[in-house]
């Protein structure tokens, strides 16, 4: 007898033939989440306002997302890390429709990318592909953060989940921010973890997301993110400009480097280099199609796919290839 699992792959496998999520709208949905008492007591308790900035890192290998938020030290601070349910491909950036790899870098997402009648209920545009990406002929669309825990290229939540990130950064652009920045990764980038994918063919575009990555966890402050030189770069100031096609020469820089952020930067490097003398480098390709968050692999072995889907999504939608998220080769699940 087939398990309850591989009954639902044959229905699911239809949504792989999807380049993207579809975001159209659907009218039938319940209304525009807004912010609990619950959510602005926390933010309360942190020195946070519900209208201060907001931004948005993703994590794929350990399935999370986290919010932060400016607290009153005008600094960012973790407001709240959230399991996601469920994201698709393997490590690395998405580069054509159909790959069904979620994407990886830099966006800005602004009022007008948020939809708040998603067939996934309620969701957000990552503007995929950005700048970068189009001008390296990557293709795809419709990459967004939503509920169902349902992937072909997304990211994943439950419901309840997305409907309180939709109503934080939906009150964050109200407040005045005119767009908030979305840092989508492959992994936690530590030294330890850029040692262990060393060897992977992804690894300089990785290189370029780690500036970022540590200029945010040294600083507390959004990067300011350039293209040039067919890559980011981040928090420069450059002589008449940034180029205007992404992959010409990067300009000489008008700005100077700060002394203290570099001395950190340097040791961190230093740090992947100890590190890659003592770990042995791993594989990627160990990932079927996506993964999901151990709390959730939990509850998928326990109920199977149907019933979980019916208890985290109001949408119908079934849990997107339930098989390939059991075989997370990193999610710590046993």
């Amino acid at each position: 007898m087939l398990s309850p699992v591989r009954k639902a792959v044959g229905v699911i496998a239809v949504g792989a033939l999807l380049s993207g999520c579809v975001g159209m709208g659907l009218d039938d949905l319940a209304s525009v989440p807004q912010l609990s008492r619950k959510v602005t007591t926390e933010m309360s308790k942190k020195g946070m306002k519900p209208e201060s900035p907001v931004l948005v890192r993703i994590f794929k290998q350990e399935s999370e997302l986290e919010v932060w938020k400016v607290d009153k030290s005008g600094t960012y601070a973790l407001f709240k890390t959230y399991p996601m349910c469920r994201w698709s491909g393997k490590l690395g950036p998405k580069k054509k429709s159909g790959d069904r790899q979620a994407p990886e870098g830099f966006y800005h997402v602004n009022a007008g990318m948020l939809n708040p009648k998603s067939q996934y209920y309620v969701s957000f545009n990552l503007g995929y592909p950005n700048r970068l990406e189009s001008a390296l002929g990557y293709t795809g669309e419709a990459l967004m953060v939503h509920g169902a825990c349902s992937s072909s290229g997304c990211y994943a939540m439950t419901d309840q989940q997305v409907g309180e990130i939709y109503a934080i950064v939906q009150k964050a652009l109200a407040g005045g921010q005119r767009s908030f920045q979305v840092q989508a990764y492959p992994f936690r980038m530590t030294a330890e973890n850029m040692a262990k994918y060393r060897d992977d063919p992804n690894m300089p575009f990785w290189r370029t997301l780690k500036e970022g990555y540590d200029s945010f966890a040294f600083t507390r402050r959004q990067p300011k993110v350039s293209v040039c030189g067919g890559r980011y770069v981040f928090n420069t100031e450059f002589s008449g400009g940034e180029p205007r096609d992404p992959l010409a020469a990067c300009p000489p820089a008008m700005s100077t480097p700060d002394a203290a952020l570099m001395a950190k930067l340097e040791a961190e490097r230093q740090k992947i280099e100890v590190a890659s003398s003592n770990i042995s480098p791993v594989s990627t390709l160990a990932y079927v199609d996506g993964g999901m968050h151990p709390s959730f692999r939990a509850i998928l072995l326990k109920q199977g796919p149907k019933t979980m889907a019916a208890k985290i999504s109001a949408t119908k939608y079934p849990i997107s290839r339930p098989e390939a998220a059991l075989a997370d080769p990193y999610s710590g699940a046993q």
